[in-house]
C-alpha cells in the first residue's frame, strides 16, 4: 500500500474521532420541578467540567437573575428566592477549573403561584368536606389533599376554584385538610393543614304499608348518632309532621288510602350536628274496591266480565274466582277470566294493587255458567227399528234438548228431563243425535255428535246360478248402508266364503253333487256384519263318473261299468264316439250296453251324469276298439296228403291272423300278417273244423268260425304193378283208413295210357296190356264223394318185361307224404 493512502486513512480516522467526542459532550437541561420560589432542574453530564452554573432570569417581568453554582458531580440543582407565577430562563453552563465555559444549554418555565390558605372548614355530608381558601393569582386549579391522623387515608382531588368539597370520606371520620394551587409550571407547597371531622349518615330508612290507613318506618341504628328527627308530608299538600325520636321504629297512622307520604329522616351526633338527610316516599295501600256487575258471556268459550268501581292509588287490580281462575287490569274498570268451566256456580272479587301491597278483597258476587255438555252420547237399539239417545248425566241442570237427525234429512227432537229419549230407526240408515242441555245460565253452544249407524238390512232378490260344475253366481239388489258383503256357501264339512263390495259374487271350488246353504250377508264398518238374513239351498252339478272298465258281450255289443259317485237315481250317458257314428246309452245304474258297434272300429267312451241341476264335467275318456272284422271267406285248398294252403278275405282293423284246422286226430295251426297260409300236417280222409282269430294291433281279437274242411281220402299205398298170365296188368296197393272210396289207377306208358277203376273195399286193379316190355307212370288215387279224384297221389314209374319176371321194376316214385 503506497504513503499517499496511508495518510488518506489517518485523516478520515481522526475526522471520525473528533465527531464522536463532539456528539458525546453536548449537553442538556430540562426542569425537574417548580414551587412558588424555586425551580428544580436536571442536565446531562458533561466530560472534563468541574463545576456547572445555572442562572434564572425573569422573562417576561423586570427582576434580576439568581444564580446557583454546583460541582462537576452534580447533575441536578434548584434555584431559589424565585417569584411565584414567573415565567424563567434557565441557563446552564459547564466549565473547567479555569472558569472556561466548555458547553451551555438553557430551557424556559414557569414557577408556581402563591401558597392559598384555608379559611374554613366544614361537612354537611357524611362522605364529604367542604373547605373555603384564598384563591391566588395565577392559579388555573387547586389540589384538595385530605389524610387521616393515622396516614391510612390519603386523597387529592382537583378542583377550579373555592370553595371545594372532598368526597368519598368515611362518615364521623376526622381528616387533616391542606391545599395547593397549580399552573402551567405545576403546584405550589401546601397551605397550613386545617382539621375537620365528617357528619353522620343518614338512617337508611324501610317503609311499609301493612293498611290503607298507616306507613311503618324502620332502620337500622346510625354510628355515634344519639338522636334521629323524622319529617311526613302527604304529597300534594304543604302540612308536615316532624318527629324526634331516639328509637329506630316508627308508625304513622291514620293516613288516607292510596296515598304517598314522603318521610324525611335525619340524624344528630353528640355535638349536635344533624348528619345526612334521606327522603323516602311510601304510598299506602289502596281501599277495598266494590264490584258493579258480573256478566257471563256465551260462547263455544265461556267469558266471565267483571266490573268494579275503581279506588285511589291502585296501580293494577286482580280478579279472583272461587275456583283459582283470575284475570288482571290496570287502569281499565273491568277485566274478563277466559275460559270458564261450564257448569260452575261460583263467586268472583276483585283486589286492588299499588307498590304498599293488595287492599282488602270486594264483597264477593255469584254467578253461574250454562251447563256442559254431556258425555258419552250413544245410540241403543234393544230391538231392531226400536232405538234409543242415551246420555250421561250433567249437573245443574234444569232439562235437556235431544235432536236426531238421520242421513236421508229426516229431523226429529224431543225435550225431557231425563237421560234417554226414545225414536224409530230403520236398517240401513245413519243416525246423528246430539243433546243440549239447559239452565239459568242458558244452554251449551255446542255438543258432542254421536255418530249412529243401524245394521244393513238383508238383500233382496237374491238369484244363484249355477255357472259351472262348481261354481256359483250370486246376484242380490244392493242394500242401503252395506259397505262389504259377505257370501257363503256351507255344507257339512265345508265352508266357501265371498268377500266382495259389489252386489255379486261367484263362490268356486265347491264340492260336486252337493246341496249347499247360501247366505248374503251385508256388513258395515261401523255396526259390523247383519247375520239374520235367510240362506238359500242350492245343488251343484253332478260328479262326473269315471269308467272302471269295458266288457265285450257280443260281436258288436259291449258293456261299459262306470262309477256311481252321485246320489241315488242320478242318470248317466255314456257316448261312444268313433269315426263315422256315435252311439249312447242311459242308465242309472252302474253300467250300460253300447250295441250295433261295427267291427274294425275305435271309439272314445265318455261317461256324464245328468241331474235337475244341470249336467257334470265329462269324466275321463277311454278308448274302445270293437275287434276286427272277419274275413268274408276262407277257402282251404288241399296241396298235398298231409298239407293245405288256406285262403281268406281281409278283415277291416285286423294286423294279423291266426289259423287253425282242428280234429280229434290232431290240428294244425298257422300265425300269419297275409290272408294266406300254407298248413302242414294234415291227416287224409279227416273232417276238419276251419277256425280264424283276427287280431288288432292293439291286440284286440275276433273269433272267426267258418264251414268244415274235410280232407282228402289217403293215397293208397304198397303200390304194386304185375303182369297176369292173362297177359293183363294188375296194380295192387293198401288202404290207410276204411275202405269207402272208389279207387283211380292211370298208367301212363310211352305206348299207351290205361285207366282202371276198383270199387270200394278193393285193393287191385286190373289193366288189359297190349304191348310187353313198356315203361309205366302209375298213378293210384282215390275218388271223393263229390266223383273228384285226388290229385295230390304220388305217380311211381315201372317198367314191365315181356319174359321172365312177372313184377314190374319199379324205376322212381314221387316224396312220399307222411302217414
Amino acid at each position: 500500500m503506497g504513503t499517499p493512502t496511508l495518510k488518506m486513512l489517518k485523516l478520515l480516522l481522526l475526522l471520525t474521532f473528533t465527531e464522536i467526542c463532539a456528539a458525546q459532550n453536548d449537553i442538556t437541561l430540562s426542569v425537574f420541578t417548580v414551587t412558588s420560589k424555586s425551580m428544580t432542574v436536571q442536565w446531562s453530564s458533561y466530560t472534563g467540567a468541574s463545576s456547572y452554573k445555572i442562572t434564572a432570569t425573569p422573562k417576561n417581568t423586570p427582576g434580576q437573575p439568581v444564580f446557583a453554582h454546583f460541582s462537576g458531580n452534580v447533575v441536578t440543582g434548584s434555584v431559589i428566592s424565585l417569584s411565584p407565577n414567573t415565567m424563567y430562563t434557565m441557563q446552564l453552563e459547564a466549565m473547567d477549573n479555569a472558569l472556561n465555559v466548555l458547553s451551555s444549554a438553557d430551557t424556559e418555565d414557569t414557577t408556581a403561584p402563591e401558597v392559598p390558605s384555608i379559611e374554613q372548614a366544614y361537612s354537611k355530608n357524611s362522605d364529604s368536606i367542604t373547605v373555603e381558601f384564598t384563591e391566588v393569582s395565577g392559579a388555573t386549579s387547586y389540589i384538595l389533599r385530605a389524610q387521616t391522623e393515622s396516614g391510612d387515608y390519603f386523597s387529592e382531588m382537583v378542583v377550579v376554584s373555592s370553595p371545594g368539597t372532598v368526597v368519598k370520606l368515611k362518615p364521623y371520620t376526622d381528616y387533616r385538610l391542606s391545599v395547593m394551587s397549580v399552573n402551567s409550571g405545576g403546584r405550589s407547597q401546601p397551605s397550613y393543614p386545617i382539621e375537620a371531622r365528617t357528619v353522620v349518615m343518614a338512617p337508611q330508612l324501610n317503609t311499609t304499608s301493612p293498611n290503607n290507613a298507616s306507613i311503618v318506618v324502620t332502620w337500622p341504628p346510625v354510628e355515634n348518632a344519639v338522636l334521629y328527627m323524622l319529617c311526613i308530608i302527604q304529597e300534594g299538600s304543604s302540612s308536615r309532621v316532624k318527629l324526634n325520636t331516639t328509637d329506630t321504629t316508627v308508625n304513622f297512622n291514620d293516613l288516607a288510602a292510596g296515598t304517598t307520604y314522603c318521610i324525611k329522616g335525619t340524624a344528630w351526633d353528640s355535638e349536635g350536628r344533624a348528619g345526612d338527610d334521606l327522603t323516602v316516599c311510601q304510598i299506602t295501600r289502596p281501599p277495598s274496591p266494590d264490584v258493579k256487575l258480573v256478566q257471563v258471556s256465551p260462547g263455544r268459550s265461556i267469558e266471565i266480565a267483571l266490573y268494579w268501581v275503581l279506588v285511589q292509588g291502585a296501580e293494577n287490580y286482580l280478579v279472583w274466582t272461587s275456583n283459582g281462575q283470575h284475570c288482571n287490569s290496570t287502569a281499565d274498570g273491568y277485566c274478563s277470566i277466559v275460559p270458564v268451566e261450564c257448569g260452575q256456580n261460583h263467586s268472583v272479587s276483585v283486589t286492588a294493587f299499588n307498590k304498599a301491597g293488595p287492599s282488602s278483597p270486594s264483597q264477593p258476587a255469584d254467578y253461574i255458567t250454562y251447563p256442559c255438555p254431556p258425555e258419552n252420547i250413544r245410540v241403543e237399539e234393544p230391538e231392531a227399528g226400536n232405538c234409543s239417545v242415551v246420555w250421561d248425566s250433567v249437573p245443574m241442570v234444569e232439562y235437556y234438548m235431544a235432536f236426531i237427525k238421520s242421513d236421508d234429512g229426516t229431523e226429529m227432537s224431543c225435550n225431557t228431563t231425563e237421560t234417554t229419549c226414545q225414536f224409530s230407526c230403520m236398517c240401513g240408515y245413519t243416525y246423528l243425535t246430539s243433546v243440549f242441555p239447559y239452565n239459568k245460565g242458558g244452554s251449551s253452544p255446542f255438543a258432542d255428535v254421536s255418530n249412529y249407524t243401524t245394521i244393513p238390512c238383508c238383500p233382496q232378490g237374491v238369484t244363484i246360478q249355477l255357472v259351472s260344475t262348481e261354481t256359483l253366481e250370486i246376484n242380490w239388489l244392493p242394500v242401503k248402508g252395506a259397505e262389504l258383503y259377505q257370501t257363503m256357501a256351507a255344507q257339512t264339512n265345508d265352508v266357501i266364503h265371498c268377500n266382495d263390495t259389489a252386489p255379486v259374487c261367484a263362490l268356486s271350488d265347491l264340492k260336486c253333487d252337493t246341496a249347499y246353504s247360501v247366505t248374503v250377508t251385508p256388513c258395515s264398518e261401523l255396526r259390523g256384519c247383519n247375520h239374520t238374513c235367510t240362506p238359500h239351498t242350492q245343488n251343484t252339478a253332478p260328479c262326473a263318473p269315471e269308467i272302471l272298465n269295458m266288457t265285450q258281450s257280443n260281436n258288436s255289443t259291449y258293456r261299459i261299468h262306470i262309477t256311481m259317485p252321485n246320489t241315488p237315481n242320478t242318470n248317466y250317458t255314456i257316448k261312444a264316439t268313433g269315426r263315422f257314428a256315435t252311439h249312447t246309452c242311459q242308465t242309472t245304474n252302474s253300467s250300460c250296453e253300447l250295441t250295433q258297434l261295427p267291427c274294425g272300429s275305435s271309439y272314445d267312451v265318455i261317461a256324464v251324469a245328468i241331474t235337475t241341476v244341470g249336467r257334470s264335467l265329462p269324466g275321463f275318456s277311454k278308448t274302445l276298439e270293437t275287434g276286427p272284422c272277419c274275413p268274408t271267406y276262407v277257402n282251404v285248398t288241399q296241396v298235398t296228403q298231409a298239407m293245405t294252403n288256406v285262403t281268406w278275405s281281409p278283415g277291416s282293423g285286423a294286423r294279423s291272423y291266426v289259423t287253425s284246422l282242428t280234429s280229434p286226430r290232431g290240428h294244425a295251426k298257422c300265425h300269419t300278417l297275409d290272408t294266406h297260409c300254407l298248413m302242414g300236417c294234415i291227416t287224409c280222409g279227416t273232417d276238419y273244423s276251419v277256425h280264424l282269430e283276427a287280431i288288432s294291433s292293439t291286440g284286440h281279437k275276433s273269433e272267426c268260425k267258418y264251414y268244415g274242411f274235410s280232407s282228402g281220402a289217403c293215397c293208397p299205398t304198397s303200390l304194386k304193378l304185375y303182369r297176369m298170365r292173362s297177359y293183363s296188368l294188375r296194380v295192387s296197393w293198401r288202404s290207410l283208413g276204411p275202405q269207402t272210396h272208389n279207387h283211380t289207377v292211370d298208367l301212363y306208358g310211352t305206348g299207351a295210357n290205361y285207366t282202371c277203376t276198383a270199387a270200394a273195399g278193393s285193393k287191385h286193379c286190373d289193366i288189359e296190356e297190349r304191348t310187353c316190355g313198356d315203361v309205366y307212370k302209375v298213378v293210384a288215387a282215390p275218388v271223393g264223394q263229390d266223383g273228384i279224384k285226388v290229385s295230390f297221389c304220388q305217380p311211381r314209374t315201372y317198367s314191365i318185361p315181356c319174359s321172365g319176371n312177372n313184377a314190374g321194376m319199379l324205376i322212381s316214385r314221387g316224396k312220399r307224404s307222411v302217414d
